[in-house]
C-alpha cells in the first residue's frame, strides 16, 4: 500500500447555465419575501398579540437590513469569494426564515426578518457577481436578462403566492416555512458553483457602511415610532438629531475615503441627481401601497390574503410586461419624455385611486391601480441605464452603486414614513368620534387588518363604520400627499434632465471591469422594487 495519498479530485463545478439557474432560483424569492410580509400581518397580530409598532417592524427591519447591506456585501463579494457571499447570504436567508416560522414572539420575529433582509442582500449581490463573472460579453447581458425577469416574475406574482400559502396552506408561518425549504436545494448546490475574487479589489469602505446603516435605522425608528409614542417624545427626538448627525458625518466621511461607498460628488450632476431621486419618490407610490394596501383590504374589506393577493396583480402585473414593451420601442421615444411619462402616470394613478372606499367593486380600482403599475414599469426599462449614461464611462460602477443605494433607500424610508402617515391620520380621525383613550389602540389593530380587534378595543361592532370611515381617510391623505409629490417630481425630472446628455467617449480597456461592476450593481438593485 502506499504511503502517499492521491490528491482528492476537485469537486465537478456547474455549467454557467446551471449556475444561472441557481442564482434565480433564490433570487426570485427576494421580492415574495419582502412584501409577503404585509399579507402575513393580520395572522401574526392574531397570533402573537402585537402592538402597531411592532407589526410595522416586522415589514420594515427587512427592508432596512436590505437596503443597509446591499453596497457592504457587494464590496465584500468581490474580496472575499462570490461563491462565498452567496452561499453565506441564501444559509442565512434560509435559517432567518425558518426562525420567522417558528417564531414564539413578535421580537423573534422582527429579528428573523432583519437577518432575511441581510441574507438577501448577500444573496443578491453574490449572485450578481456570480452571474457577471460566469457569463463573458454579449451572454452576460442575456443572463442578467434571465435574472431581472425572475425579480419581475417574484414581483408581480409574489403577492398571490404569499396569499395561498397565508390563505390555504396554513398561515403566516407556512409563508415563512416555504421561503426556507425552497432554499435548500439552492444552499446543496452552491458548493459546486464556482469561486472567483477580485484580489486588487478596492476595501470595504466600513467607516461609510456603518454610519449610513445607523443613520438609516434611526430615521425609520423615528418614522415607525412617531405616531405611537408621540413626535415630540425624547426618543423620536433623539433620534431624528442622531439620524442628522450621522447623515452628515457620512458624507464627510465619503468625501474623505480613499475608496468610498459612495462618491457623493456625482450628485453634483443635476441629470444624475435627477434620476438618482426618482426611485425614492417612486418608492412612495408604489412599494409603499405594496404594504399598506393588503392591510387595509382586510380590515376594511374583510378581504383574505390570498384575494387581496389576487388585486395587487393589477399593480406589479404591469411590471413584467410593459419594460419589455418600452425597452423595443424606447429607440423612437426620448430618455427625458420616458422618465418625466413615469412620473405623470404614477401622479395620476396616486390620485385616482382617492375613489377608494369600504365595499369599492374591484373593477373601479383596476384604473388607478393599472395606471401606477404601468408607470413603474415604464420606470424599469429606462432608470438604470438613464443613470449610468448620466456620468462617464469610467464612473459607472460608482453610478450604479449610488443609483442602487437610493432606490433601496426610498423604500426603507418610504414604508415608513406612509405608515406614519396613516398611523396619525387615522388615530387623528378615530379621536374625534371614540375619545383619544381608545383611538391609539383601535388604530393599531386597523393597520394590521384586524377590523374585529378594533372593535373590540372600541367596544361596540356599530362602530365599523366610523373605524372604516376613518382608515379610508387616512389613505385619501396619503394618496394625494403621494399625487403631489409625484407631480413636482415630474417637474423638477423635466427640469434637471433638460440638458441633452454628451456623447459617452470611448472607454478605455482599463474601464471595463468598471463596466461589469456597474451591470453587476443595476442587476442587484432590482430586487425589491
Amino acid at each position: 500500500m502506499s504511503v502517499f495519498t492521491a490528491p482528492r479530485p476537485a469537486p465537478p463545478r456547474l455549467r454557467p447555465g446551471a449556475t444561472l439557474l441557481v442564482v434565480c432560483a433564490a433570487i426570485v424569492l427576494v421580492p415574495i419575501s419582502a412584501t409577503g410580509a404585509s399579507l402575513a400581518l393580520p395572522g401574526v397580530s392574531d397570533t402573537l398579540h402585537t402592538g402597531l409598532s411592532a407589526a410595522q417592524w416586522v415589514v420594515n427591519s427587512f427592508f432596512l437590513t436590505f437596503a443597509s447591506f446591499m453596497a457592504i456585501t457587494g464590496s465584500l463579494a468581490d474580496l472575499t469569494g462570490r461563491r462565498r457571499m452567496f452561499a453565506g447570504g441564501v444559509a442565512l436567508f434560509a435559517g432567518a426564515m425558518f426562525i420567522a416560522a417558528v417564531a414564539p414572539d413578535v421580537w423573534v420575529l422582527i429579528a428573523a426578518r432583519a437577518l432575511a433582509g441581510a441574507g438577501a442582500a448577500a444573496t443578491t449581490t453574490g449572485g450578481s457577481a456570480l452571474l457577471a463573472q460566469a457569463f463573458p460579453g454579449e451572454r452576460r447581458t442575456r443572463a442578467f436578462a434571465v435574472f431581472g425577469t425572475s425579480i419581475g416574475l417574484g414581483l408581480a406574482f409574489g403577492p398571490v403566492v404569499s396569499g395561498v400559502l397565508i390563505t390555504s396552506l396554513g398561515g403566516w408561518r407556512m409563508f415563512f416555512l416555504a421561503a426556507a425549504l425552497v432554499l435548500l436545494p439552492v444552499l446543496a448546490a452552491t458548493p459546486l458553483l464556482t469561486e472567483s475574487r477580485d484580489h486588487h479589489g478596492a476595501p470595504a469602505d466600513r467607516a461609510g457602511a456603518l454610519t449610513f446603516t445607523l443613520g438609516l435605522s434611526l430615521f425609520v425608528v423615528a418614522m415607525v415610532e412617531g405616531p405611537n409614542l408621540g413626535w415630540g417624545s425624547p426618543l423620536v427626538v433623539g433620534a431624528l438629531v442622531l439620524f442628522a448627525v450621522l447623515i452628515v458625518s457620512f458624507g464627510v466621511i465619503e468625501k474623505r475615503a480613499a475608496y468610498p461607498m459612495i462618491d457623493v460628488s456625482l450628485l453634483a450632476n443635476p441629470r444624475f441627481a435627477a434620476i438618482c431621486a426618482m426611485p425614492i419618490l417612486l418608492a412612495f407610490s408604489f412599494v409603499a401601497l405594496l404594504i399598506v394596501l393588503p392591510p387595509y383590504f382586510s380590515a376594511v374589506d374583510g378581504y383574505s390574503a390570498e384575494r387581496a393577493g389576487l388585486l395587487l396583480i393589477l399593480l406589479t402585473g404591469p411590471t413584467l410586461v410593459v419594460p419589455v414593451i418600452v425597452a423595443r420601442s424606447a429607440a423612437q421615444v426620448s430618455q427625458r419624455a420616458l422618465l418625466i411619462t413615469t412620473m405623470v402616470l404614477v401622479a395620476v394613478g396616486s390620485a385616482w385611486l382617492t375613489v377608494l372606499r369600504p365595499g369599492l367593486a374591484i373593477g373601479v380600482l383596476a384604473g388607478p391601480m393599472l395606471t401606477i403599475g404601468i408607470g413603474f414599469g415604464i420606470s424599469l426599462a429606462i432608470m438604470d441605464g438613464a443613470a449610468v449614461s448620466s456620468v462617464e464611462p469610467s464612473r459607472a460602477g460608482m453610478a450604479a452603486g449610488v443609483f442602487n443605494t437610493a432606490r433601496l433607500t426610498g423604500e426603507a424610508v418610504a414604508i415608513a414614513a406612509v405608515g406614519a402617515v396613516l398611523a396619525a391620520v387615522t388615530q387623528s380621525h378615530l379621536a374625534g368620534t371614540v375619545g383619544v383613550s381608545s383611538a391609539a389602540p383601535a388604530t393599531a389593530r386597523l393597520l394590521q387588518g384586524d377590523m374585529n380587534g378594533a372593535l373590540g378595543v372600541l367596544g361596540s361592532p356599530d362602530l365599523r363604520a366610523a373605524a372604516g370611515a376613518s382608515y379610508t381617510a387616512a389613505m385619501h391623505v396619503a394618496f394625494w400627499a403621494l399625487a403631489a409629490l409625484m407631480a413636482l417630481g415630474a417637474v423638477a425630472v423635466g427640469m434637471l434632465t433638460g440638458r441633452p446628455v454628451p456623447p459617452a467617449p470611448a472607454v478605455p480597456a482599463a474601464d471595463l471591469g468598471e463596466a461589469a461592476g456597474a451591470a453587476r450593481a443595476l442587476a442587484a438593485d432590482r430586487c425589491a422594487g
